[in-house]
């Protein structure tokens, strides 16, 4: 199975944080258009690319679709998105790939525009959308092509064989944090999550990891956002007092939620030394290292040091800061330029794109799935002291498929 390595001017390290303020990891789609459950900090605008619809002169063309023109932070995102696409092509040494940039607007109609245009441009390949609602209409009209998509949105549920996400999806999280904390001994959980489109999800990643563990699945209660009250008060006696039932708690929440989570969970004398709390990628940041009851809790992301590197190296080509998913594009355009090199219809085949070794990227190793999903090496980190520290690293290679 072919399964390159992805060349970098710069060694490679393992992995990024999961998340800056602007683009949490895992987050629903919705919240780069303002439309998601609680605040999304602005992000300074990235600074603009020469003019073009083109990057690079290489023989093999791929397509990247992105809401230049879309609304809100989606065009800031767009822009920084095809910085970095600009960036992977300047980092390599004689690729051979010419990448069509297509605006798609932000919407199904203009993704279903884009991805026709760039086929009869001759795109062998499509990188985006960013949207879900974008990257379903491009997946048709692609799919029906007989060619694929390696797409940045994070709804599974536009995922499918020939329309894979690179994006930080909750599955390979929830699965890595259960599995470390199920190692460690935790063998009874529980969860408080509230209830949104990212709680509708994490749950059910949640439920299927315990289970895979091998673990006790002792209580789950939902809640509404910054009103945990209820639901922390239902599960007390799961969580809290000399009787609980639980070993390890689970509670994927950011932003000002958590400030009102850890107070309630203060409320009925919960302590982190015994119940282990838990989380994913969107603990990155500043807030949740503030709330006392999640101090020692664990949560997977990507390690730091990939992502450190690659702002650096954008900052000096464009002098701003990438958004976070930045990284998504460049991985997608340095994967293309790495299977450019087979031969025509071999490169981007199913068995190319669906190699179980997977690929190097800034944030770790990935692999796409059969599904159109993906694994990615993550690692375990710590809260403590108001900062992290990594209690397991990312794995330098992918476990079985």
């Amino acid at each position: 199975m072919f399964s390159p390595p992805i060349p970098r001017r710069t060694a490679l390290v393992g992995g990024a944080a999961a998340s800056l303020a602007t683009f949490l990891a895992g987050c629903n789609d919705r919240r780069l258009r303002g439309e998601g459950a609680g605040p999304v900090a602005e992000a300074p605008a990235p600074a603009q690319a020469p003019a073009g619809n083109t990057i690079g002169s290489g023989s093999v063309k791929v397509a990247l679709l992105l809401p230049l023109s879309g609304p809100g932070q989606g065009a800031v995102a767009a822009q920084s998105l095809r910085n970095a696409a600009e960036l992977a092509i300047s980092e390599f040494q004689g690729a051979d790939l010419t990448i069509l940039v297509k605006d798609d607007r932000g919407t199904a109609e203009g993704a279903r525009d884009a991805a026709t245009a760039a086929l009869g441009d001759g795109a062998e390949l499509i990188l985006g959308p960013l949207f879900a609602p974008a990257v379903a209409a491009a997946g048709q009209v692609v799919r029906a092509a007989g060619k694929s998509v390696i797409a940045f949105s994070t709804d599974t549920t536009v995922a499918s064989r020939g329309v894979y996400l690179l994006s930080f999806t909750p599955q390979p999280e929830v699965d890595r944090v259960v599995s470390h904390a199920a190692s460690q001994g935790r063998r009874s959980f529980a969860a408080l999550i509230s209830e949104s489109y990212y709680g509708n999800v994490v749950e059910g990643a949640f439920r299927e990891a315990v289970a895979r563990s091998g673990s006790r699945l002792v209580g789950v209660e939902r809640f509404a956002s910054k009103e945990p009250g209820p639901a922390v008060q239902r599960l007390a006696t799961v969580i809290a007092g000399a009787g609980a039932q639980a070993d390890a708690l689970f509670v994927p929440e950011s932003g000002d939620s958590l400030a009102a989570l850890g107070a309630a969970l203060a409320g009925i004398g919960y302590d982190p030394g015994r119940v282990k709390p838990l989380g994913t990628g969107v603990w990155t940041g500043p807030q949740a290292g503030k709330v006392a009851q999640l101090q020692g809790g664990w949560y997977a992301a990507p390690d730091q040091a990939g992502y450190a590197a690659f702002s650096g190296r954008y900052r000096a080509k464009f002098g701003s800061e990438p958004t976070r998913i930045a990284t998504l594009s460049y991985d997608a355009v340095s994967l293309a330029v790495a299977l450019a090199r087979s031969a025509e219809g071999q490169r981007f085949a199913t068995a190319a794109l669906e190699s179980p070794s997977g690929f190097a990227g800034v944030d770790g190793t990935f692999r796409f799935r059969s599904d159109g999903g993906n694994d990615r090496t993550l690692a375990v980190l710590e809260l403590r002291d108001g900062g992290t520290t990594v209690v397991s690293p990312a794995p330098k290679t992918l476990g079985a498929a």
